[in-house]
């Protein structure tokens, strides 16, 4: 099954991820994380708008919440959109092994199927900076989840690192799967210590109250 895939009751997605299927896969899981991890950051900022304790950071809040919701819809229709994208890569596959043209299609499919991870990683870049700025602001209830998007959109991150590689490792000779590596590269070594590093401050404001 490849429509309808974030339809799916929790329970149907997992086994739909578990079955011996090619999709959904690794970089769906990887959109579904960072939907997940966006959507905590809505969920700290909606319970604290309208709260006087935060009036002066109202329209920042309503800001955020507003980017986030869009980064949340955009992840969303990535799972789906990386399923799609292994169709023609499949079809590539089962291409037989003496037919001069499997080769090319193969790679012209492998081209395709990288768009989507490093979409998926600029999302999840985003959502990651978005749960920064909710971090700054949010209630002080809310720093745990504020916490857990962060864990979460953090391994998302990964995880779509590892999905760009796979694909752009089979374009050896090719100058956009290097420069597709090499942006992937600049999310993780950056991103991802931010997102370890607002886990880390979550978790240490929560211990000490403050």
């Amino acid at each position: 099954m490849v429509d309808g895939l974030t339809s799916l009751s929790c329970d149907e997605f997992a086994r739909e991820l578990a079955a011996k299927v090619p999709a959904p896969g690794g970089g769906g899981a990887a959109a579904m994380a960072g939907a997940l991890a966006v959507a905590l950051c809505s969920m700290a900022g909606n319970f604290t708008v309208g709260k006087p304790r935060y009036a002066d950071v109202e329209d920042q809040l309503r800001d955020v919440l507003s980017e986030a919701e869009g980064v949340r819809v955009e992840l969303l229709g990535l799972v789906e959109a990386d399923a799609l994208a292994f169709e023609p890569l499949a079809a590539a596959y089962r291409i037989p092994r003496e037919d001069p043209a499997r080769t090319e299609r193969i790679e012209e499919a492998m081209r395709g199927a990288c768009d989507v991870p490093i979409r998926i990683m600029r999302s999840c870049a985003h959502a990651i900076e978005l749960l920064e700025r909710m971090g700054g602001m949010a209630s002080t209830l809310m720093r745990s989840d504020v916490g857990c998007g962060a864990a979460l959109a953090a391994g998302a991150l990964r995880a779509a690192h590892v999905t760009v590689l796979v694909n752009t490792s089979g374009l050896p000779d090719d100058p956009v799967a290097r420069s597709l590596e090499a942006e992937a590269d600049r999310y993780l070594v950056t991103l991802a210590p931010r997102a370890d590093a607002l886990v880390c401050a979550m978790a240490t404001a929560i211990r000490k109250g403050a």
